[in-house]
C-alpha cells in the first residue's frame, strides 16, 4: 500500500490523455471495492460502540470536527482567497476513515471491534456527515449540490457496505472467506484504476502551478501527519490501553481518500480534487511510519 497509491497517482499524471475517458466508470468500480472491503465486517461489531463508546467518540471527534477545522484554518492562512484549495483541504479531512485502517490495526494487534464499529458507523453516516461538514465550513464560499452528493455516497459506500455485511452475517465463514480472497486482487486493481483515472482528471490543472502545488503538497503532508499524531496523543491523554491507542491512531489518521477524490471530481470544480489526490501520496506511507513508532514506544509504555 505505501507504494501502490503513489504509483497509481503518477500513472494518472503520465497517461492522463486517455485515462480520463474512464471517469464514468469510477463510481461503479468504487462500489465494488467497498462491497469487497465490507465482507470482513458484520452487524455484531456495531455492539462494540455501545459497550465502550469513549474511544470511538474520540476518533469521530478527530475525524469530523478537529481536523476539518484545522484544515479550514490553515487553508485560510496559506491560501487565502483560493476557495477551491480550501474546499479541497476541508473535503480531504471531512471524509470518513478508510477500510484500510482495519488492515493496519490488525497487523499491530489493535482493538478490532473498535476499529470495525468506527468504520461501519462512519460509513453509514457519511451521506449526512460529509455534506453537512462542507456546508457549515465552506458552504458560503462554494456552491454545494448536497442531495446529489448524499446520493453518490449512498450508492458508492453505504449500500455496498450493507450488502457486504449481510453476506458476512448470513453466509458461513468459509463462503465469506473464499469470496473475500477471490475479490481481493480485483479490489487492488480497482484501487489502482480509481486513483489513476481521478489523477488523470486533475492533471491538466497542475500545469503552471509549481509553487502553489508545492505549498499544497507541504500543507497536505502536515495535515496527514497531524491526523495520526493528534489521535495518538489524545488516546494517551485519555489513558486508553495499548490496543485502543493503536486503533484510534490509525482510525484518526486514515481517510477513505478514494471516495473523497470521486466526490471532488463529481461534484466540484477539478482544482478541488488537487489536495485530495495529493493526500493519496502520504496516507499509506505515514501509516507505515506510525507503525514503526507505535512498535517502538507503545510496548515500552505497556511494559512499564
Amino acid at each position: 500500500m505505501p507504494f501502490l497509491t503513489p504509483a497509481s497517482v503518477l500513472a494518472g499524471f503520465l497517461f492522463a490523455d486517455f485515462l480520463h475517458y474512464g471517469e464514468a466508470l469510477v463510481p461503479w468500480i468504487f462500489a465494488c471495492m467497498t462491497f469487497a472491503g465490507s465482507l470482513s465486517a458484520n452487524f455484531n461489531s456495531l455492539l462494540h460502540a455501545v459497550k465502550r463508546p469513549g474511544p470511538m467518540l474520540l476518533a469521530f471527534g478527530v475525524l469530523h470536527f478537529i481536523m476539518p477545522l484545522i484544515a479550514l484554518g490553515l487553508g485560510h492562512v496559506f491560501f487565502s482567497g483560493d476557495v477551491n484549495t480550501i474546499t479541497g483541504l476541508v473535503l480531504l479531512t471531512a471524509i470518513p476513515t478508510g477500510i484500510t485502517a482495519f488492515v493496519w490495526v490488525a497487523m499491530q494487534k489493535g482493538d478490532i471491534g473498535l476499529t470495525l464499529s468506527t468504520i461501519l458507523l462512519g460509513t453509514l453516516l457519511s451521506p449526512m456527515l460529509v455534506p453537512l461538514i462542507l456546508h457549515f465550513l465552506v458552504g458560503g464560499d462554494v456552491q454545494l449540490d448536497i442531495l446529489p452528493m448524499m446520493e453518490g455516497l449512498l450508492w458508492m459506500i453505504v449500500i455496498p457496505s450493507i450488502a457486504g455485511m449481510l453476506v458476512n452475517q448470513l453466509c458461513s465463514k468459509s463462503v465469506t472467506s473464499t469470496l473475500s480472497k477471490n475479490l481481493a486482487p480485483f479490489s487492488k486493481i480497482g484501487l489502482m484504476a480509481v486513483v489513476s483515472i481521478n489523477a488523470s482528471v486533475v492533471a491538466p490543472y497542475l500545469k503552471g502551478m509549481d509553487m502553489t502545488v508545492l505549498g499544497i503538497v507541504l500543507l497536505v503532508f502536515c495535515l496527514s501527519f497531524c491526523g495520526y499524531l493528534l489521535s495518538w496523543l489524545l488516546g494517551k491523554l485519555f489513558r486508553y490501553d495499548r490496543t485502543e491507542i493503536v486503533s484510534v491512531t490509525f482510525i484518526g489518521g486514515m481517510r477513505n481518500i478514494s471516495a473523497g477524490v470521486v466526490l471532488a471530481v463529481s461534484f466540484f470544480p477539478a482544482p478541488v480534487a488537487i489536495p485530495v489526490v495529493i493526500g493519496m501520496l502520504f496516507q499509506q506511507v505515514l501509516a507505515a511510519v506510525f507503525t514503526s513508532l507505535l512498535k517502538k514506544y507503545e510496548p515500552q509504555q505497556a511494559a512499564a
